[in-house]
């Protein structure tokens, strides 16, 4: 997966946004105000951290080296993964399951305009 394929994926979900909070080259993808998604793009290799059940995270790590706890996140809840080192399937899987789980933890009401054509 490209950086400009990761950022596709990361922009097609319902009310995704991009932002730039903490550099220039750090891309923050956000639903409603929630960040799901955070990767320097032009990174070498590339890198995304994504939210992840606590439970989930510890598997994850276990069966993939290219996944690692979240770098300058919170570990319990922020995996890092090395994108090239896994498929690409996979990957679109980490990033959908991280923007259901920010989604899933909004409140009711900006969960129901969401749902909203």
């Amino acid at each position: 997966m490209t950086p400009a394929e990761l950022r596709a994926f990361c922009l097609d979900f319902n009310a995704a946004v991009e932002e730039f909070p903490f550099t220039p080259e750090t891309s923050v993808f956000k639903v409603m105000g929630k960040m799901f998604a955070l990767s320097a793009l032009d990174a070498e290799p590339l890198k995304v951290n994504l939210k992840c059940d606590p439970e989930e995270a510890l598997r994850q790590r276990a069966e993939h080296v290219a996944i690692a706890p979240g770098w300058h996140m919170n570990k319990r809840h922020w995996n890092t993964v090395t994108v090239a080192e896994l498929p690409d399937a996979l990957v679109r899987e980490l990033v959908e399951d991280s923007y259901d789980l920010v989604v899933a933890g909004l409140p009711k009401a900006e969960r129901l305009r969401l749902d909203r054509p």
